[in-house]
């Protein structure tokens, strides 16, 4: 089944809002971050980003989803097994994200709020 993409009709002056518009929130880009290794389970992710509750991490993976920056894969068995992936689009924006976390690094360092 094709994935349904959000096509919502804004006007951008340049292509920062529409890139602020797929990873706004607290917890989209670190989502992203998180899977620029591969395939993880849920409950992998919810380790991984532990201030992010269930549901808001539910809720942010099906929008990612839904915008085509990540794959749900679901494996037919019992428990069931689902795992999350990025699409080429998404292996595209955390390339476009390094640089910004290489900065968001040496920004906290610099005023405290990362430890050294």
């Amino acid at each position: 089944m094709p994935k349904k993409i959000n096509k919502e009709k804004s006007s951008y002056a340049c292509g920062i809002g529409p890139a602020f518009e797929a990873i706004g929130g607290k917890w989209k880009a670190v989502i992203l971050w998180e899977l620029r290794n591969g395939h993880l389970r849920f409950g992998e992710l919810k380790r991984r980003i532990p201030g992010a509750s269930e549901k808001m991490l539910i809720q942010q993976l099906r929008a990612l989803e839904g915008d085509g920056l990540v794959n749900r894969h679901m494996f037919p068995q019992v428990p069931p097994h689902v795992e999350y992936s990025l699409t080429d689009m998404g292996e595209k924006l955390n390339v476009a994200l390094s640089p910004v976390a290489d900065w968001g690094e040496t920004f906290a360092k610099a005023t405290g709020r990362y430890p050294a």
